[in-house]
């Protein structure tokens, strides 16, 4: 062979090494995506690549549709469920957040009861609800994550979310998968933080359990945009889808309450996924 097309056949496997390059490392290093933790921000490879990587936890946010008085907006419950979560799986280190749930039981349509007899709240039967739980854990059990953790942000279904991961944990005692119902992430507000409200002097019936200060507080410091602060001072305490009293709610208040959910929340998740 000459030197000259030694040349031109060296020039032409560098040239391919070089085309091939990008495409071999590709495959090599894992395709993680963007700095989120958020299920729906990321592609399917990406997703894929995380489960591989570690990230075995999945926490589904359940929230609910609901009214919270004249100050607070339908959606407090969603948004509140999607930025705690998304907190404590950052905190986790090993976790990623489903899609917030939006429909949860509210109470009859006809006649209506409880949050349904004001505009807005959405409701849906409870077997409706612990199905859909059933069936989204079900879909991740399937692609690969181990750890499946309800956390809800409303008191009326903790205990339809107990039923569903207990029951699905019978069925997969067998297997490396567990459902687990995280009761600390909605505790904490009916404890942790009403404790501390109180040692700053507030009453049971200003802290409240509805749309009160604790409730109102918290959306301050979560996303205060969902807070109609200029009807703060009209609110009339007991009346109007209210339970409590709002008016003296702050932000720093609500950084408290941040504070105890998202401290217990992965206290208890880091026991149970270390326990077993």
């Amino acid at each position: 062979m000459s030197a000259r097309l030694r040349l031109r056949l060296l020039v032409l496997l560098t040239a391919l090494a070089l085309a091939t390059a990008p495409t071999l490392a590709a495959e090599r290093m894992p395709d993680r995506g963007p700095d989120t933790v958020r299920l729906d921000e990321l592609t399917w490879p990406e997703l894929r690549d995380r489960i591989a990587g570690g990230q075995t936890s999945i926490i589904v946010p359940i929230g609910g549709t609901e009214q919270s008085g004249p100050a607070l907006a339908l959606g407090k419950h969603n948004v509140r469920a999607r930025i705690l979560s998304e907190t404590i799986a950052r905190a986790l280190g090993n976790a990623l957040v489903a899609p917030v749930i939006a429909y949860v039981p509210e109470g009859r349509i006809d006649p209506p009861t409880g949050h349904m007899r004001f505009p807005g709240t959405i409701t849906i039967p409870e077997a409706a609800f612990e199905a859909v739980l059933e069936s989204a854990a079900r879909s991740f059990k399937h692609h690969g994550f181990r750890d499946i953790l309800f956390l809800g942000d409303h008191g009326g279904y903790q205990a339809a979310e107990k039923a569903v991961a207990d029951r699905l944990n019978r069925e997969w005692a067998a297997t490396p998968v567990r459902a687990h119902a995280v009761e600390s992430y909605y505790r904490a507000t009916e404890t942790t933080y009403v404790q501390d409200l109180k040692r700053r002097g507030f009453r049971d019936d200003e802290i409240g359990v509805h749309a009160g200060l604790a409730d109102t507080s918290l959306m301050l410091a979560i996303d205060p945009h969902l807070v109609r602060t200029e009807r703060l001072a009209g609110i009339k305490p007991g009346a109007d889808g209210v339970a409590g009293d709002p008016r003296r709610a702050s932000a720093e208040l609500g950084r408290a309450g941040v504070d105890a959910i998202v401290a217990e929340a992965v206290a208890e998740i880091r026991q149970a996924v270390v326990r077993r």
